[in-house]
């Protein structure tokens, strides 16, 4: 469905939407169009991350959320973003995003039935003029000379010049600027994200809010785990559950540690849950979801926290990597 609103034309309680202890009012469209992601009923809000983005959508701040993967960085803005009824526009910055992608280029069209050559506008150019909110997925793995175009729009008026076409380009009063990132743009320190680049501190000088999403309690995460796997929301399903969010932990602790070069996200969880529906046995479901990413030499140390969770022991062929499956 489109709609013709180019402005927020109401005001929405953050205490009864997003529920936060605030008495803030935050713009939003009263009608959806197609842009406008739709509502996940399960998700649970950071309300420290929550007051960062309303305050990107509001005051229009450039946001960044930063935070380990499987926390729902952007899916946390885009869920922001359903409830304002804002368009959303997800980019993934990945090596295969070009500046001509960014900026648009020259190409054969057909008008008038002729092979006419004209300028097709890329993402930028197209977002900026429109009530949009544009997310820069994986912002620390963009290429150098996307990274320098994106930069010209992080200023505070954001106005950003088509050279081939010798037009200066005014942002939308509705357009907003997100960003999600692993790290926040020293590179990748931890090992864990290889593909990641050190990025200009100038650059990371012009983002206005950078907010850090970390996972969720346990008890939150069982519950987003349960909902997402409606099969399991049932007393022995909560329990079962408890116990892979708890194993979660414990390889969220070993890799802070150093003992561990993996880690479960929620994300992980979630896919081992369903695994479970799909194999009938917990343990095999978690050595196809999990166990098999790891290295052969810390799979006895993520088998031991298996036993200590489940009080069942993995098979020793299955932690030597020398099984079928």
């Amino acid at each position: 469905m489109q709609h013709s609103l180019t402005q927020p034309d109401i005001r929405l309680p953050v205490r009864d939407v997003f529920g936060i202890d605030s008495d803030l009012l935050v713009p939003a469209f009263s009608q959806a169009d197609e842009h406008v992601p739709d509502i996940d009923e399960a998700y649970r809000f950071n309300a420290e991350v929550t007051l960062a983005i309303l305050a990107g959508f509001a005051h229009n701040r450039r946001v960044m959320v930063q935070g380990r993967h499987g926390t729902g960085k952007s899916t946390h803005i885009e869920q922001v973003a359903a409830r304002l009824n804002w368009p959303c526009l997800r980019v993934n910055l990945d090596g295969h995003i070009s500046r001509l992608d960014m900026v648009g280029k020259d190409a054969i069209v057909i008008q008038d039935g002729k092979q006419v050559t004209a300028f097709q506008e890329g993402i930028l150019p197209w977002a900026l003029q429109r009530p949009v909110a544009l997310i820069f997925d994986e912002y620390d793995a963009g290429r150098p000379d996307v990274m320098f175009v994106i930069q010209r729009i992080l200023e505070r008026d954001g106005k950003f010049t088509l050279m081939d076409q010798n037009r200066v380009l005014t942002p939308h009063p509705a357009f907003r600027l997100f960003a999600t990132a692993n790290t926040v743009g020293l590179g990748n320190l931890s090992g864990l994200y290889h593909g990641v680049q050190v990025l200009n501190h100038a650059q990371m000088d012009r983002w206005n809010i950078v907010a850090t999403l970390d996972y969720l309690s346990p008890e939150e995460e069982t519950e987003i785990v349960a909902a997402r796997v409606p099969s399991k929301n049932t007393e022995k399903g909560r329990t079962l559950i408890a116990a892979m969010v708890a194993l979660a932990g414990l390889t969220r602790k070993g890799f802070a540690a150093g003992d561990l070069s993996a880690l479960m996200s929620p994300r992980t969880v979630i896919t081992w849950a369903e695994n479970c529906e799909v194999f009938r046995d917990p343990a095999l479901a978690f050595r196809l979801s999990f166990l098999n990413k790891c290295d052969e030499a810390e799979r006895p140390l993520v088998a031991e926290y298996y036993q200590r969770c489940f009080n069942d022991e993995l098979p020793d062929d299955w932690t030597r990597g020398t099984g079928l499956v």
